[in-house]
Formats: structure tokens, sequence, C-alpha cells
């Protein structure tokens, strides 16, 4: 950390320094991490939002941001080629129009242990002893802990309710039972639940669930709560404008999304 706080600084700086405390080249991921639209090379204002959607990036534009930085970037290895054209133009196009810089981190922001997803959430349940979790092609995706005081499921369920602001699902071999151990995988990792069961943990926090999942989880005796990709989601790039905030003093703001999925 820096004491002499600065107004500005040099995209390839900025790039260099998300790149780093981020760990990209430790993830082989579903699409780029680091940079994905190159803008303006000095950077005053910067964006957050977990994804480039055409809301955020209309609001960047519109708060006059040099830069958005996200979880959810625009381009996917599952989606292919894509032409410039119908919706996505509506997202690609302001944003070179603006000059704004577009960075997306994906699985190195579930992952990162200060500023991750599951670290937000492993937070707010003041877990202990948080270890890296989950497996990517050989990388950690999440992490694990420990209840500081065991808790039952059920109760589980209504906490974490109110620090996503979001329905929770939850399938449980038994909603009194007591739990004491979790991993945290966020967003879409429905079937990361089998990682809790080859740990022995007692229950697994996601964002989605299917629905064999929700039999399989439950009948395993794992239980398996499904908050919401988009809130499980919003920890991430939350902390990573904090860290940047008091690392770097760069101006920033955080662009909050009505996605309910």
């Amino acid at each position: 950390m820096t004491d002499q706080k600065i107004t500005s600084i040099k995209r390839d700086e900025l790039e260099a320094y998300l790149n780093q405390l981020l760990c990209i080249q430790e993830f082989t991921d579903y699409g780029p991490n680091g940079l994905q639209i190159e803008g303006k090379t000095s950077i005053s204002k910067v964006a957050f939002a977990v994804s480039a959607t055409r809301a955020s990036i209309e609001e960047a534009v519109r708060q006059k941001a040099d830069a958005l930085i996200v979880h959810h970037g625009l381009f996917w290895s599952f989606h292919g080629p894509k032409t410039i054209t119908g919706p996505f133009a509506k997202r690609v196009i302001p944003l070179i129009k603006n000059d704004i810089n577009l960075f997306g981190y994906h699985l190195p922001l579930d992952a990162h242990p200060e500023v991750g997803n599951a670290a937000g959430i492993s937070q707010l349940l003041a877990l202990e002893n948080c270890t890296p979790f989950g497996d990517h092609k050989g990388s950690p995706t999440g992490l694990k802990g420990q209840f500081n005081r065991p808790i039952k499921s059920i109760d589980l369920k209504e906490i974490l309710e109110t620090l996503l602001n979001h329905n929770v699902i939850l399938s449980s071999p038994n909603p009194n039972q007591v739990i004491k151990t979790i991993g945290i995988i966020t967003g879409g990792a429905n079937g990361g639940w089998v990682h809790s069961l080859k740990e022995g943990l007692d229950a697994y926090l996601t964002g989605e669930i299917s629905e064999h999942d929700w039999h399989e989880a439950k009948e395993a005796g794992v239980h398996m709560f499904a908050g919401g990709h988009n809130a499980s989601e919003q920890f991430g790039v939350q902390l990573l404008q904090k860290k940047l905030s008091e690392d770097l003093g760069i101006e920033s703001f955080f662009l909050a999304s009505e996605n309910p999925a």
C-alpha cells in the first residue's frame, strides 16, 4: 500500500496491478482475463460491476468512467466467434466510442482469498480456517472454512437470505441438522457440492442449483445452498474496488445489477 494517493494511473500500470493481484496466470478459464477492450491510456475514474451488461456499460458512460472492471466480461470460449451486431454491438460499441477500458476477471475473482467472491461471503459469515477449495483444471475456485459456532442448516438459510438479499434454495437431508463446515464456490457451480462430499464438509454454497443436483446433494448428505448467481458474486468486485481505492486512491463507483437469477 502506498501512503501517497494518486488521481490517475496509466492503463498498462492498472492492468499490471490487477493481473498480478489476481494471479491470472494460474487459471485456465472460459475466456480471457485482463484487458478485454482497450480504451484511453490514462485512467482517473473506474466503474465496477458484476457483469458487462448493456445497463452497466451505459451507466459507466453516463458517469464518465475511464474503465469498467467486471467479473463477467464479454468474451467466452463457449460462445465462439461473435459478430459485433445486435445486442452484442450495443455493449461493445459504447465502450469503444467513449474510449472506455474493459477489464474482466472470472475465475481469478472467484478464488482470490482476499478479494474474491467466496472470500467476501466467508468474511460475512465469519468463517474460520479458510483455505482454497474446488478444482477447475488444477486451480481452486473458492474457499472452505469452519463456522465459529455450529449452526442449523435452516438457520443458515435465513442468514444467507439476509446477507445476499436473495431467496436461497436449500437442498438438505435434514434442515434442523447442525453443520460445522462449508465449501463455497459462487455463481454457476451447480455440481461443486461433490467437492464438499469428497472433502468431508457438511455443506456447500453456490449461486445456482439444477434439478438433479438438488436430489443428489440431499441424498449424499450434503446441505446445499443456492443463493443466486449475481447475488453470490457481487462481493468480489466490491472488495476489489475497496482494495484498489486503498492502494491507488483512484476514484471509483459500484454499479449494482437488478438481475434476480
